[in-house]
């Protein structure tokens, strides 16, 4: 017989279809294949499969797959990172270096093609969208103002047996607690001695939780005057915003970006690229009128599509038009165009499953105090058991303007049609390796030939490869021809080594989307096989139109059997 059974792994719910059947006079099961994270998507998935095929015939279906489960795909992203040259621990030589990684030839390649992917997008959205560059340290007075000296804290835990550090929400997160990032000290407190909680490393006593400011400090000059390394990249736009405001011409709503570095002194490290002292961030912010916030000059190109949204007091998913997020959850139309905006980067430009997207609400108890509206974007991710946030859009309302205006004694009001605002900032904001590693943990696949990353083609950090059939010098040089015009284009790569289905295999293990094979006809006919990665199917195109076929294909002008 054959029934639904629920695995729990790191904290989540999964569902598998299971036999059972008996032996030798002994009752043995075997897994057939999993089929959801609801036991709705479980029934539905099982009804469809029992209706095309026995369960020998599901047996056979899953035979021939390299089995992952959910618990080991981490382990394989990372062994093909380590091995390729995603990412590597930095000063592994040395040991490696707890909340830091280096970005390898692969991982920087696919790093560069989402930021410019981010530029593009973002900034074509506004013609008063500006990308900007400001610094990477910054004097304390900046950190006074933005309120990082008083309130930049995480709650820290230290074992009075063997001095271990950790911070205390995610040691009660990791027991099974929700939401604790909402947690006061004292509630921390109270819990951990309530469940008579111990050290994770020595079963010691554990100390009263301490808050433990997370910024980097840094001694500038022959006087030592005290900066901090920053731990966002948003203050560099807020401190920049006068000038920028001028150089402009005076024009509203206006946007500044910034891709750079932030580094916080995380008390433990973890989830690869979700706790790193050193990262990189992609901000967009937005200043503008308060008064407008009901308006926006686009928003009949918004209103009528749907958000997915998962409010606060609500536990499931809805899809809500943004006129009726507008209506009935009283969203601003300025607020909920530019959220819409971001769920299409993930959805089109990303080309994340709709599934696996959604805009979750933070409420008051965990969103920052100067947060009017909060919606963090998060990512379903199998290595990491569930939804994580990525991104977010913030609208942080005058804080930061009127905060520097204070610090600084600088009046930053504006003069804009007749009258003197303080404007309002909404904020973008992206964390790069999130979004990294939700590319590798998303786009990662088990094709025939094994593990291989099935990347959108615009964000591949290879998009073609070119292979001489033999090591032959017409068929070598025909291929260094190609790869010479490719790379004018795009990061391309060449391989003559091995079988050519062994190449095929490297290749599609690190997401190339295309492999050009010139062979005997191609000497003849001046042509070559360009092989999609994901259906494996071929096609013959003239060497002298592979670029203008490539460029249709990763831009998805056309599709492959199209062309």
């Amino acid at each position: 017989m054959v029934f639904i059974v629920r695995k729990k792994i790191h904290g989540k719910n999964y569902f598998y279809l299971r036999e059972s059947k008996r032996v030798d006079g002994k009752v043995k099961s075997i897994d057939l294949g999993y089929l959801g994270k609801t036991r709705d998507e479980a029934e539905k998935k099982l009804k469809e499969r029992l209706k095309k095929n026995s369960v020998q015939e599901i047996k056979m279906e899953k035979k021939d797959d390299k089995k992952i489960e959910i618990g080991n795909k981490l382990d394989e992203i990372n062994k093909i990172s380590s091995t390729k040259g995603f990412f590597f621990q930095t000063a592994e030589l040395y040991g490696g270096a707890a909340g830091f990684y280096t970005y390898g030839h692969l991982g920087k390649a696919l790093k560069n093609n989402w930021e410019n992917s981010w530029r593009k997008y973002f900034l074509f959205l506004s013609e008063n969208f500006h990308e900007v560059q400001s610094n990477n340290i910054l004097p304390e007075e900046v950190f006074k103002a933005s309120g990082h000296i008083e309130n930049f804290n995480d709650p820290m835990a230290e074992c009075k047996k063997c001095h271990f550090r950790f911070r205390a929400d995610q040691f009660l997160e990791d027991i099974g607690m929700i939401d604790t990032e909402a947690l006061t000290i004292e509630q921390i407190n109270s819990e951990i001695k309530s469940r008579n909680l111990k050290c994770p490393k020595c079963r010691g006593e554990i100390s009263e939780i301490k808050q433990f400011n997370m910024m980097f400090s840094v001694n500038v000059g022959f006087d030592e005057e005290k900066s901090y390394l920053t731990p966002e990249t948003a203050q560099g736009a807020y401190i920049t915003f006068m000038d920028e405001f001028k150089a402009t011409r005076g024009k509203l709503p206006m946007g500044l970006a910034i891709i750079d570095k932030a580094y916080r002194n995380e008390i433990s490290p973890r989830q690869m690229f979700f706790r790193l002292r050193e990262f990189s961030q992609a901000e967009l912010q937005i200043f503008f009128d308060s008064d407008k916030i009901e308006e926006h000059e686009k928003w009949n190109d918004v209103k009528n599509k749907k958000l997915r949204i998962k409010l606060s007091k609500k536990e499931n998913i809805e899809e809500i038009t943004c006129e009726e997020a507008n209506e009935k959850l009283k969203l601003p139309k300025f607020y909920l165009y530019y959220a819409l905006k971001v769920q299409e980067f993930y959805l089109k430009i990303l080309e994340i499953p709709k599934q696996k997207f959604r805009l979750r609400e933070l409420s008051k108890e965990e969103r920052a105090f100067y947060n009017k509206i909060h919606f963090d974007v998060e990512i379903d991710f199998d290595t990491l058991g569930g939804f994580k946030e990525v991104a977010g859009v913030h609208y942080r309302t005058d804080h930061d303007l009127s905060g520097h205006a204070k610090v600084s004694k600088k009046n930053l009001e504006v003069s804009y049609e007749n009258k003197k605002i303080l404007p309002h900032v909404l904020e973008l904001s992206f964390g790069v390796d999130r979004n990294i590693w939700a590319l590798l943990d998303v786009f990662y696949d088990v094709g025939k030939e094994g593990s291989m990353f099935r990347f959108p083609k615009k964000i591949a950090p290879v998009k073609a490869a070119i292979f001489p059939l033999v090591k032959r010098g017409d068929f070598e040089k025909i291929a260094e021809e190609i790869l010479r015009d490719l790379r004018e284009e795009w990061n391309v790569a060449y391989d003559k080594s091995g079988s050519i289905g062994r190449r095929y295999a490297r290749n599609d293990e690190i997401g190339t989307p295309f492999c050009i094979t010139i062979d005997d006809q191609s000497l003849k006919n001046k042509d070559a096989t360009i092989r999609d990665r994901d259906t494996t199917k071929q096609i013959r195109v003239k060497i002298s139109e592979l670029v203008n076929v490539l460029k249709e294909l990763i831009e998805k002008n056309k599709k492959f059997e199209e062309i």
